[in-house]
């Protein structure tokens, strides 16, 4: 059961990955990869990490979507639909893109991972330990993070500013 669910919430992200690629219209593409991010936490949560897939919803789909449709927003997006990104054919990356998809299919059918449960030994306190460790053993880290994230939406901000002048 739990094999069918994580092939179902695989292939629907893979699905949904290909669309991010291939959309031509920047807010599909940003729909599409806040679907698998979704699906991503569902197999977190088949994982029986719940803590993994509510960072991943909040983080992810919450956070980086916000930014990721706020610079659609600020770009003209008529514009950037009519250029394409890669000149010539896409062919080639098509046929290389199902070549990989193929390989991948193959290796999960033929992993022995699937038959095999490993059990998870789940504690309360993991959760207080890993903010423990997060705020007081890698602060800095944390908080470079935050500031690099400011100083890029700060700096999104600005380069739209000059060019709607």
């Amino acid at each position: 059961m739990d094999q069918g669910f994580f092939l179902l919430f695989a292939t629907v992200s893979v699905i949904t990955a290909l669309t991010v690629v291939l959309a031509r219209n920047p807010v599909h593409s940003a729909l599409a990869l806040m679907a698998c991010f979704l699906q991503i936490s569902a197999i977190f949560i088949l994982l029986e990490a719940p803590l993994l897939a509510v960072i991943q919803i909040f983080v992810y789909v919450g956070a980086i979507m916000v930014l990721f449709l706020f610079v659609i927003m600020m770009i003209d997006v008529r514009e950037a639909i009519s250029q394409r990104f890669l000149p010539g054919s896409s062919l080639p990356a098509l046929a290389l893109l199902i070549v990989l998809g193929l390989e991948m299919l193959v290796l999960v059918l033929w992993s022995k991972r699937f038959l095999t449960k490993v059990p998870v030994n789940v504690r309360g306190d993991d959760i207080r330990q890993l903010s423990t460790t997060l705020f007081a053993d890698y602060l800095l880290p944390f908080e470079a993070a935050s500031v690099i994230l400011l100083a890029a939406l700060v700096g999104a901000i600005v380069l739209a500013r000059r060019e709607s002048r």
